[in-house]
């Protein structure tokens, strides 16, 4: 497998820096993000990479994964609500303003749709930006997601963890981004054994469906927990699937 290429830099809307690692020299451009605290070396280190060495070598994907700013901050509980989705949604601005173009020069300057992939929290990264940036995602890997991260506010709402959030704002969604949107897709997976909650993903899908945006549950069963193990069998099976 190709070596790993890093590079990172200050992001002024995140106020802090971030990091983007890639793998593999050729084929559809996947950004993998993190599980909640996650870095973007945490899929390297957990064997997610290693899961998914046939199709990167073969050349069919090129994986590329950044730091979970936001994704950290919430779990943390890192300064007030207000801050923690103040950085959420800047979080998904960096992605598409930032890290969206550092893949595409990193691509040579080819500008296609990229896969977004996750797990857990990252699955609710994947589903996020595919819905608010159509133009620059064309499908979701969302596995053992958690969607609705009201929870981790502590009971507060701002217009920020509303612009954010799918399952919040995609019921008042009209116009061009919807249109572009219906011709995108989710694969929402989850496992049902420890710690896996797939109602949350059908919950997601009840949304998505609602707006005619193409999608799919994959319940794998109770043998399938929150966990690496679980990944490491999706992402390569959906990944052979979307490229």
């Amino acid at each position: 497998m190709t070596d790993k290429v890093t590079q990172g830099w200050f992001s002024e809307r995140l106020q802090q820096p971030i990091t983007l690692a890639r793998w593999g020299s050729f084929g559809t451009p996947v950004l993998i993000f993190p599980t909640a605290g996650g870095d973007a070396e945490e899929i390297e280190r957990n064997y997610l990479v290693a899961a998914c060495s046939e199709l990167v070598d073969a050349g069919r994907v090129k994986l590329y994964s950044c730091d979970s700013v936001a994704g950290k901050a919430m779990v943390s509980a890192e300064g007030s609500p207000a801050y923690r989705m103040s950085l959420m949604n800047q979080f998904h601005e960096c992605v598409v303003n930032e890290i969206v173009p550092a893949i595409h020069a990193d691509l040579g300057g080819n500008e296609i749709p990229i896969i977004a992939a996750g797990a857990s929290i990252g699955a609710f990264n994947s589903l996020a930006v595919l819905c608010r940036y159509p133009h620059a995602f064309r499908a979701a890997i969302c596995m053992s997601g958690t969607y609705n991260v009201d929870r981790f506010y502590e009971g507060e709402f701002t217009e920020q963890l509303y612009l954010s959030s799918p399952i919040h704002f995609l019921p008042g969604l009209e116009g061009p981004q919807l249109d572009t949107l219906r011709s995108r897709f989710a694969i929402l997976a989850s496992g049902e054994g420890a710690w896996e909650n797939v109602g949350e993903s059908w919950t997601a899908a009840r949304v998505l469906g609602s707006k005619g945006i193409p999608n799919r549950v994959d319940p794998w069963g109770t043998d399938w927990e929150h966990d690496w193990v679980t990944w490491r069998a999706m992402l390569p099976r959906y990944l052979d699937e979307l490229c």
